[in-house]
């Protein structure tokens, strides 16, 4: 049993590392490929202040495709250059939505094991006050 979750948590953890290895060359290769508001490349060469950070398109951006940055992505992010022109372009998803999700998930997962270990705890003191009440009952019998 303990070699079986050994080799559980050793996969794991190479699916794990694998995986943000994965991860990080995909979204360096897609920010290049990002989608930019009137072909503004202005914050690639100069200096730019973010406006609004990354967040998402409305239902009505994607649906009617009125800003194209929306459309592969489905968020966005507004910049001023230094040169003063405003530019809206694509981002990868934000990653406080992801970690909001991500505490969500824990919580639940924490809020199931608890309540699953209350109730097998219970169940199991259920069960050896009978046993035990069973044990007396034949002590009582034969005396």
């Amino acid at each position: 049993m303990f070699l079986g979750l050994g080799l559980l948590v050793s996969i794991t953890l190479v699916v794990l590392i694998l995986e943000s290895r994965l991860t990080t060359s995909v979204r360096q290769n897609k920010t290049q490929q990002f989608i930019i508001e009137n072909n503004s490349t202005c914050w690639m060469r100069e200096e730019y202040t973010v406006i609004q950070e990354c967040h998402p398109c409305t239902d009505f951006d994607i649906v009617s495709r009125s800003l194209g940055v929306c459309i592969h992505t489905n968020y966005k992010e507004v910049l001023r250059c230094k040169s003063g022109e405003t530019v809206t372009k694509s981002c990868d998803r934000v990653a406080l939505i992801d970690q909001r999700n991500f505490v969500k998930f824990e919580v639940w997962c924490f809020t199931v094991g608890l309540f699953s270990y209350l109730l097998s705890y219970a169940r199991y003191r259920v069960l050896s006050r009978r046993t035990h009440q069973k044990l007396e009952r034949r002590l009582n019998r034969v005396t």
